[in-house]
C-alpha cells in the first residue's frame, strides 16, 4: 500500500470523507490517507496525528516527498489532541485500531473539547465495534452510513456518524449489529455473523466443562446465539 494505491479499506474511508472538509486522520499510518486525499484534489486541509514518533517521522517524510507540506500538517500529540481550535477541523478519521481504543480516543477529545459534535466521523474499527456505537448513541450521534468489507481474509466495519437535529435511541441489537448492516444484511455481514456463531457455539461447549457457577455466562452465549440466529435467518 502506498499514497497511490490504498488498501480497499482505507479507499472506502476516504470515499466517505466529505469533499473539501477540513480532516483530522488520528493514527494516520505514514499519512497515506491525507496524502491521497489530497492528490485526488478531494481535500486541501488535513492534520494528520501521530502518537508514536517513528509513525510521526514516517508520515512527515510521506508528506515531504509528495510536496504537501502546505496541505497536510503532520503532529506529534496523542489522539484529538493533535487538533486545534484553529484548524476548524469538519471531518474525522480514526482507522486501523480497535473499537474500544477510537472510543477513548473520541471521549477524551469530547471532555477536552478538541471534539466539537459537529464533526463528521469515520471510524473504522478492527474489532469491538458496539463499545464504539454505544458511545455514538450515548454522546448523540446518529450513523448515517455504515459499510462492511473483507480484505485480506479479514472482515472489517466502517461506521460514519455525525450529530442531527433528531436524535436516535438505538436499540442493543442495532448497536451490536450495526443499524444500517442490519438492514443490508450483504454477505460479507452474513460470513462475519456465521463466523461469530461458531465462536460463540464454542465458547457455550467449553463453558459446560468449565468448573464453578457458569450460568450466568453461559445464559448471556445463548441469548446472544439466539440473536445471532434471528439475524441470520432474517427475523429482524
Amino acid at each position: 500500500m502506498n499514497e497511490n494505491q490504498l488498501s480497499k479499506r482505507l479507499a472506502r474511508v476516504g470515499e466517505l470523507v466529505p469533499e473539501q472538509s477540513r480532516l483530522a486522520d488520528i493514527g494516520s499510518d505514514h499519512a497515506y490517507l491525507p496524502v491521497a486525499l489530497v492528490l485526488q484534489k478531494k481535500l486541501d486541509f488535513v492534520v494528520a496525528g501521530e502518537v508514536v514518533t517513528g509513525p510521526y517521522e514516517a508520515a512527515k517524510k510521506q508528506v515531504r516527498k509528495n510536496g504537501l507540506t502546505e496541505q497536510i500538517i503532520v503532529r506529534l500529540a496523542d489522539g484529538l489532541d493533535a487538533v486545534k481550535e484553529t484548524d476548524k477541523i469538519t471531518a474525522v478519521t480514526i482507522c486501523g485500531m480497535g473499537g474500544v481504543l477510537i472510543r477513548d480516543i473520541l471521549d477524551a477529545g469530547w471532555n477536552k473539547q478538541r471534539l466539537q459534535g459537529n464533526e463528521r466521523l469515520v471510524l473504522q474499527p478492527n474489532i469491538g465495534e458496539k463499545p464504539l456505537r454505544d458511545w455514538l448513541t450515548v454522546h448523540g450521534y446518529t450513523i448515517i452510513e455504515e459499510d462492511i468489507l473483507e480484505e485480506n481474509n479479514k472482515i472489517y466495519e466502517i461506521i460514519v456518524a455525525s450529530r442531527q437535529e433528531l436524535r436516535v435511541a438505538y436499540s442493543e441489537k442495532e448497536r451490536l449489529f450495526g443499524p444500517i448492516l442490519l438492514k443490508k444484511q450483504s454477505p460479507i455481514f452474513q460470513k462475519k455473523w456465521q463466523g461469530e456463531l461458531k465462536q460463540r457455539e464454542t465458547i457455550l461447549a467449553q463453558l459446560a466443562k468449565a468448573a464453578g457457577d457458569q450460568q450466568a455466562r453461559i445464559q448471556q452465549i445463548e441469548k446472544e446465539i439466539t440473536e445471532i440466529e434471528e439475524v441470520l435467518s432474517n427475523e429482524s
